[in-house]
């Protein structure tokens, strides 16, 4: 488990504490719980003259998962781990979806209306709806943590590799440019490129070896556009041949590799354009923004002998990663739900109106996507559940537990957990 959060009587962040200490203030009732994701007590009775040491929070963006991780930047350790699975790929098929079912019913019509096109003007900044929601989950908890914990630092990956040191090796200096992390970079950089795959025979999940597509002993030159990556088996069997040779007996081949050698780095700096966005928002919070590449990431987590996961590639985050005390941390797991729809009208897979919603959320108290324990005393379902619950105007809940759902339960047995957030969380 991570540590647990400690508020102050004036909901001030204090240093988190373990949670076997969290227990013995509950239990003599000098704190209470204040949250239970993340879970945080609050003490009943002032601390004066506490000396609160800084956290960084650390964090590596990821399309579908990004990784968050407080570390205490004096003493290595990692107070918080978690894991945020984002909603991007829902909202754009949701988004596909509604635009085919509004094509469709243009289409229906005798008098057919073209679509409209760029009809509308978009601001500087735009982010499209899928790639705007990860930029705005990640702003969510960096202001919910900031109220939890006292940070004072953040720490970004900003971009996948360092592009500015494939292209210039030069940039920072010759022990930089042919140090062990100058071919972090490039190799990160290539494996990102090439599809983490042999570019010869397309074999994946074997150990790849950087290849000169045009070998050094013709001439062939270090330059990024002239490296690829293979097997072992393919680059023993090329050696020393230019790539025509090798490959005259397929030209199409020939032809898709170098093609994908010549793809410029502008593909790569538009993978990172969301990383920008969030970079800026960071920025507004007013604290100190590090931020790191991630060949630089790879490299402290294989300096530090550390599994391959989205929360400790958080926490190597950034040149300050200092020597890590990793004990006990199991990551919490966020996963972006959103807040329900606000389609008042439900249609059918033809695009047809099939039903209608209320514009009434709430019901006895509770609303869809609380967290809520049930404490059943009698009927078929006796027993307790926690989970999540969907809200029906009858008062008959649905709770989604770790074993499944479980349907009709009345709201007299429900008290809340944890109010809707438009998340849900896991161990």
């Amino acid at each position: 488990m991570c540590k647990v959060f400690v508020l102050d009587t004036h909901k001030r962040p204090l240093y988190p504490i373990h949670s076997a200490q969290a227990r013995q203030l509950l239990r003599n009732k000098k704190a209470a719980v204040f949250r239970r994701f993340p879970f945080t007590i609050i003490l009943k009775e002032s601390q004066p003259d506490v000396t609160v040491q800084p956290l960084r929070l650390k964090l590596d963006p990821g399309a579908k998962v990004t990784g968050i991780a407080l570390v205490n930047d004096t003493s290595g350790e990692v107070v918080f781990a978690a894991e945020l699975k984002h909603r991007g790929f829902a909202i754009r098929d949701a988004l596909t979806s509604r635009r085919q079912l509004r094509r469709g019913r243009r289409a229906r019509k005798t008098r057919y209306r073209q679509p409209r096109f760029l009809n509308r003007t978009r601001p500087e900044g735009w982010l499209a709806p899928s790639l705007q929601s990860r930029v705005d989950n990640i702003k969510t908890w960096v202001e919910k943590l900031r109220k939890l914990a006292p940070i004072e630092a953040i720490s970004q990956e900003l971009v996948r590799f360092d592009m500015q040191l494939i292209r210039n090796p030069e940039i920072q200096g010759k022990e930089y440019q042919q140090g062990t992390l100058a071919g972090y970079e490039t190799r990160e950089y290539l494996l990102e490129k090439w599809g983490r795959q042999c570019a010869y025979c397309g074999v994946k999940d074997v150990p790849l070896q950087i290849e000169h597509i045009h070998p050094r002993a013709k001439g062939g030159s270090n330059s990024i556009t002239n490296l690829t990556l293979s097997c072992g088996k393919c680059n023993t069997k090329k050696g020393t041949k230019d790539i025509k040779d090798f490959l005259k007996k397929d030209p199409s081949k020939l032809t898709r590799i170098l093609a994908q050698a010549q793809r410029p780095l502008a593909d790569a700096a538009a993978v990172n354009t969301t990383r920008w966005a969030l970079f800026k928002a960071l920025k507004e919070t007013g604290l100190s923004v590090e931020t790191g590449s991630g060949g630089l990431t790879k490299f402290n987590r294989s300096q530090q002998k550390l599994d391959k996961t989205h929360w400790l590639d958080a926490v190597c985050v950034g040149k300050t990663t200092p020597k890590l005390i990793i004990k006990g941390v199991k990551p919490l797991l966020i996963t972006a739900n959103g807040h329900g729809s606000r389609q008042m009208c439900g249609t059918d897979k033809f695009g047809f109106p099939s039903r209608h919603r209320t514009n009434k959320q709430i019901h006895f108290g509770f609303q869809t996507g609380d967290i809520i324990k049930a404490v059943v005393t009698n009927g078929k379902k006796v027993g307790e559940y926690v989970g999540r619950i969907l809200c029906r105007a009858t008062g008959s809940f649905d709770i989604a537990t770790k074993r499944g759902r479980i349907s009709g339960i009345s709201y007299k047995y429900c008290s809340a957990i944890h109010k809707k957030d438009g998340y849900s969380y896991a161990f």
